[in-house]
């Protein structure tokens, strides 16, 4: 018996249905990512699901005894009590027994001590990512059937998040959960559902799978498309001048005219992109900043040990650390706005700043969008151009509706996409950004992180989301054993220095100059002659070479053949073993071309 079955669910909120009559059945220990863009009903199905709401028609059935527990993806309010406190409300019922209190206590204690909290802290003491662990702690504990999780992963460190990961892969709880991160996704999904245009769509793939065959079924639905408007097209043409040379009308063909224009009326318009353009602003000096020895802190205290650094125009820097290290500290002492305890801080001429807070506090709720972003204005300027406010707001998917709402009815990620438009609305030759990937759809994330790889002032960047810092920074910041250390790249290259420098390195400035230059010992390998490379082809793999583009050929057929299966419209009902089979069947062939065009550059290079 499946652990959760939906039948027939429907819901809206005084708007467009977000979820129209959809079903689905997910067994016990599934993994399941849900996706969508961001306002598609992800966290509305997440609180159907929780019971927090009820849908206006269809139903939602458990298998008996299910024990549901949810992870929101805002901080609630009126939370009180220590973290212990508020972690024990989520205890088992079996827990509750008098004689049960030493296991109790063991319990709760290793999963403190799983999540690496406080027990005694006051928890509204806390920063933003320990609240949310402390609420996960809160989930967990209670042992559930099913866990839902609407972004688990926001204001976590990288640490906990690689921890949260290795932590839920091995849960035998049924999981389903709504993340931007993608290397979360990509590590802990088995299972993609998709809510797309007020649809549930099950892909039973793996997210890299998903990516490939989401390009697949776009590609195809694109053309269907194209082929139906050009038979509706052809048929208006008909209907107003074929007539004319006729006395009497096709009637069946005019009733199949009539049934086609129901249809394309009904179709469900496809969600667009978000048209995101950074205002540079005047340019800045070459000199951004400079700290020389700058340690900074409140009162007595240090939180900031002594560094130097310089950021030059044009800079994108990442910083990274755990949760309560001092990355807001450090921001602040970078942009002036704190004084260092030691050392000096020289900020650069022409600066002009832009803040993202992850907190979202520039945000009044119970103001209109546009109120939010205009403030009191009906045009902005953009590009150097004139832009009346609602239609700017447009470019970040907002409809007029919503653009005269208040902000209180958004979703997180539609809340962070105006804070987006918001930030973008003053021209800004640095921008600096605490956390900006938070509950953003894939989509967005992708378009701003193309935005930011072309914008030509300073970026520094607080962020835990790996792919992110991989596509948009040049060098990493990190707090790492009480001291700040510089690395060039982005998080792969800070994993690869970090591991040269603990293997013995000549230290961190050596090894990240060096990091994307050949060694000596490659040159001279690169100079050196191939050796047996150079000798010739022998009788037997000349008749490999001839008879390989014959091979390609026919593996490049069998591909195109499962492809042109997988983006038939009905393909994905298919049962799941099938599907299976078919993407197993897609790996192997995959796999053999990239062999014999690996095989086939090295015999060529010989013949």
């Amino acid at each position: 018996m499946p652990q959760i079955t939906l039948h027939q669910l429907s819901m809206s909120y005084r708007g467009p249905q977000l979820l129209s009559e959809v079903g689905c059945r997910i067994e016990a220990g599934e993994k399941i990512g849900l996706l969508g863009r961001n306002g598609a009903g992800k966290s509305t199905l997440l609180k159907l699901l929780s019971g927090q709401e009820r849908p206006e028609s269809g139903s939602i059935e458990f298998a008996p005894g299910t024990r549901v527990a949810v992870l929101p993806q805002d901080v609630p309010d009126g939370i009180t009590g220590t973290v212990e406190e508020i972690v024990s409300q989520g205890l088992p019922d079996e827990f509750q027994l008098d004689e049960n209190h030493w296991k109790r206590d063991q319990y709760l204690s290793n999963t403190l001590q799983q999540l690496e909290l406080e027990p005694h802290l006051d928890f509204n003491s806390l920063s933003t990512g320990l609240k949310r662990r402390t609420l996960l702690g809160r989930s967990i504990v209670s042992k559930p059937h099913v866990l839902l999780l609407d972004e688990p992963t926001n204001h976590l460190d990288i640490d906990a998040i690689r921890w949260l990961e290795g932590f839920l892969a091995s849960l035998e709880s049924t999981l389903l959960f709504v993340t931007h991160d993608r290397a979360f996704l990509t590590r802990l999904a088995t299972r993609i559902l998709e809510i797309d245009r007020g649809k549930l769509f099950d892909w039973s793939c793996d997210y890299e799978t998903f990516l490939k065959r989401k390009e697949q079924a776009l590609l195809a639905e694109e053309k269907q498309q194209a082929l139906f408007d050009k038979k509706l097209a052809e048929e208006e043409v008909w209907i107003r001048t074929g007539i004319k040379a006729r006395r009497t009308r096709n009637e069946g063909r005019v009733r199949r005219l009539e049934q086609m224009r129901s249809t394309r009326s009904q179709r469900p318009k496809a969600v667009g992109s978000v048209r995101m353009q950074f205002e540079t602003g005047e340019r800045s000096g070459n000199l951004v900043c400079h700290l020389e020895q700058a340690s900074f802190g409140y009162g007595d205290k240090q939180i900031v040990a002594p560094f130097d650094l310089t950021i030059m125009r044009g800079d994108k820097v990442g910083i990274l650390g755990r949760n309560g290290v001092g990355k807001s500290t450090l921001l602040k002492g970078i942009l002036g706005k704190l004084s260092p305890m030691t050392g000096s801080v020289r900020l650069g001429t022409k600066l002009e700043i832009a803040y993202f807070d992850q907190t979202r506090d520039v945000l009044d709720p119970e103001k209109t969008a546009v109120e939010n972003v205009g403030q009191g204005k009906t045009t902005i300027q953009i590009g150097g151009k004139s832009k009346h406010i609602i239609g700017y707001l447009q470019d970040f998917l907002f409809t007029p509706e919503q653009a005269r709402s208040p902000i209180r009815y958004f979703s997180g990620g539609q809340r962070n996409r105006l804070l987006l438009a918001k930030l973008l609305a003053q021209p800004a030759n640095m921008l600096v950004m605490d956390e900006p990937t938070n509950d953003l759809d894939s989509e967005t994330l992708e378009l701003l992180e193309e935005r930011l790889v072309e914008y030509e002032g300073t970026l520094l960047v607080v962020s835990h989301d790996r792919a992110f810092l991989n596509n948009c920074v040049t060098s990493l910041l990190v707090f790492e054993e009480g001291a700040i250390k510089e690395y060039v790249g982005g998080y792969d290259d800070w994993i690869r220095q970090r591991k040269a420098e603990l293997t013995g390195s000549n230290g961190i400035k050596t090894q990240s100059r060096t990091a994307s230059q050949p060694t000596e010992s490659k040159e001279i390998a690169a100079s050196a002659p191939k050796g047996n490379s150079e000798k010739k082809l022998s009788f037997k793999e000349k008749q490999e070479l001839d008879g390989l583009p014959k091979k390609i050929e026919s593996l490049e057929a069998e591909q195109a053949a499962i492809h042109e299966q997988m983006a038939a419209v009905d393909y994905f009902k298919q049962p799941a073993n099938l599907l299976a089979a078919d993407q197993a069947k897609l790996a192997k062939i995959e796999e053999a071309l990239a062999k014999s065009y690996e095989r086939w550059e090295s015999l060529s290079e010989r013949a």
